[in-house]
């Protein structure tokens, strides 16, 4: 396979042969690429930032991710921050810290699949960064949106009697990691062995190649609901449950029998010996939306596919309780991923 050494493009070079396939979409995208500053225009708009730093070795492993999947999940878990705030996801930048092990071809890989994430949801890429590391493979992506005035999403709005809501299915990311870091540690031993990924097609989707519920947000809108307050689940559900209580100043009830949990995560979780709800609970990079709506929506959101009525919101003194099968109530603990511990 061909390899070119990075010093051959320089960086201005670089950019332009990686970024020049992309194509400006948004009417608020006046100018991209190739000058010393994007120029935006969102008139009568209010205008969402959002950032995130992905650094080798401690949120991703490329013995296991191939870059162009690597490229679209570092985009896509941007927009999805800007959907979790009821909004829609317009440009961004990417900037990397790159190491001399890569070449031009794989940072071509890498910029597909951030290409692909782009063309999906619609989203320009308007400018970035890149520059020597020391330490491996960095990713900074800046993501900017724009949402409506008065229905911006925050996570401090909900009420005491708030439905609680999530989409999709919880823990299947988590379980698709382990199964990745399973298969990780045979190859390590033996070279030569072949990967045990039959049946797993949908956890392994759901770890390398996630997406953001672009779609929710636009069927909440169908529906008039506007959640009274919302985030997106990387962390794990109780964190972000944690975050939303603390702004807004209430407690919550979860019940363990509510949570949507796929059959394949199950399995692997039986087969790994672990339980499956804690995973749901506490896994994180499900990038499901997690949002607490009006009691008087109940009717409309009972009927939406795709969406899980999981507890509701109580008075602050009732705390954060998991309810289990038996009716017995547990705390909900924040458990889920950081970096920095």
């Amino acid at each position: 396979m061909q390899r070119t050494e990075i010093s051959t493009y320089g960086e201005f070079g670089l950019i332009k042969h990686l970024t020049e396939k992309f194509k400006i979409e948004n009417p608020s995208t006046q100018k991209g690429i190739g000058d010393d500053a994007a120029v935006l225009n969102y008139s009568n708009k209010q205008v969402l930032v959002t950032t995130d730093l992905l650094l080798e070795g401690i949120h991703f492993d490329l013995v296991y991710v191939p870059l162009m999947h690597l490229g679209y999940k570092a985009a896509v878990v941007n927009f999805s921050d800007i959907y979790a705030m009821n909004g829609s996801p317009k440009q961004m930048t990417v900037s990397l810290g790159i190491s001399k092990r890569f070449s031009v071809e794989d940072l071509e890989q890498l910029y597909a699949g951030i290409q692909l994430a782009c063309e999906k949801y619609g989203v320009d890429l308007i400018g970035g960064d890149t520059s020597a590391s020391l330490t491996g493979l960095a990713i900074s992506i800046t993501c900017i949106g724009e949402g409506e005035e008065g229905k911006t999403v925050y996570r401090n709005g909900a009420g005491q009697t708030d439905l609680i809501c999530v989409s999709g299915d919880l823990g299947s990311a988590y379980m698709g990691l382990q199964l990745l870091e399973r298969e990780k540690i045979v190859f390590a031993a033996n070279d030569e062995a072949q990967p045990d990924f039959e049946g797993r097609d949908y956890i392994l989707q759901r770890q390398l190649k996630p997406e953001a519920r672009k779609d929710i947000v636009e069927l909440l809108k169908t529906k008039g609901i506007v959640p009274t307050a919302m985030m997106d689940i990387s962390d794990g559900l109780s964190s972000e449950l944690m975050h939303i209580c603390s702004q807004s100043k209430t407690g919550c009830r979860v019940y363990e029998d509510k949570i949507p949990i796929n059959y394949q995560a199950v399995v692997m979780a039986e087969e790994l010996n672990m339980n499956i709800v804690t995973a749901a609970l506490n896994g994180g990079e499900d990038y499901e939306l997690l949002f607490t709506a009006s009691l008087e929506d109940y009717d409309k959101i009972v009927t939406m596919e795709g969406i899980a009525i999981v507890g509701h919101m109580t008075k602050p003194e009732l705390g954060l309780q998991l309810v289990g099968r038996e009716g017995e109530e547990i705390e909900l603990q924040a458990q889920g991923w950081n970096s920095l511990s």
